[in-house]
């Protein structure tokens, strides 16, 4: 079965389909609309497997071709490549920093990428860098996990850092709520002819035109001072010798 096969029976199925909707109560037309139906899936599904089968066979031989090309590859030092973490067995990009060994068997020292240790392995161990790789490193993979008493240090500091955090939110709560609460009194005086000093763009100091005019504190419930005349000091000469 292929798609010609399927293509096939999609075209008799329509026409089975057109003939129903002349004669739809024909049993004949019906049991073959039936029939090319189960056919179609089965012609569907078949090659669906056979595509399955063919990428899976190409990738298979992609990959073979791939490993074919980095065990014949002649590896330097200073090659970037990918290679096997003792660690934990996965593969992290690493850089060549020696090769020794005989042609038979080569052995590389590689250095890990964010990894200061060096480690020694065989080319079995290593292979080509794919392009724009982008792959965890072992220093990520391997981080150390906090102690119970770091984990609890971490965990005070963390709440002592909120509770600071909530008590200034407190704080400038209360603030806000008194200069609110100080705005609505001093318009409810001000609705009511009660004129507060220093509210509504007004200052309690009052300097008055006139230069020679009295100053004072408005509100303040006492006498304006008036301005002192200035005088010129007169020594006074006396007879009596200096002690």
């Amino acid at each position: 079965m292929d798609k010609s096969d399927l293509e096939t029976y999609q075209v008799q199925l329509s026409q089975v389909e057109l003939a129903l909707s002349a004669d739809p109560e024909n049993n004949e037309l019906i049991s073959l609309r039936s029939e090319l139906k189960e056919l179609i899936e089965l012609t569907q599904a078949a090659i669906a497997q056979a595509e399955a089968a063919a990428s899976s066979k190409a990738e298979s031989s992609k990959k073979s071709a791939a490993a074919t090309a980095s065990s014949s590859k002649v590896w330097s030092a200073g090659d970037d490549c990918l290679a096997k973490y003792s660690g934990d067995g996965q593969w992290y990009q690493a850089r060549i920093a020696s090769v020794g060994g005989s042609a038979e068997n080569r052995v590389f020292s590689i250095v890990f990428k964010g990894y200061n240790n060096t480690e020694l392995v065989n080319a079995a161990q290593i292979k080509a860098l794919p392009a724009n790789y982008q792959g965890p490193t072992p220093a990520a993979a391997n981080k150390r996990k906090l102690s119970k008493a770091e984990e609890e240090d971490r965990e005070k500091k963390k709440k002592k850092n909120e509770k600071k955090l909530e008590v200034k939110a407190a704080k400038a709560k209360e603030q806000q709520e008194k200069q609110h609460s100080w705005q609505k009194f001093a318009k409810k005086s001000e609705k009511k002819g009660i004129h507060i000093a220093g509210v509504a763009g007004s200052s309690i100091f009052k300097t008055p035109e006139n230069p020679l005019g009295r100053v004072g504190v408005t509100g303040s419930g006492k006498g304006m001072t008036g301005v002192a005349p200035r005088t010129k000091h007169k020594f006074e000469v006396t007879d009596e010798p200096n002690a």
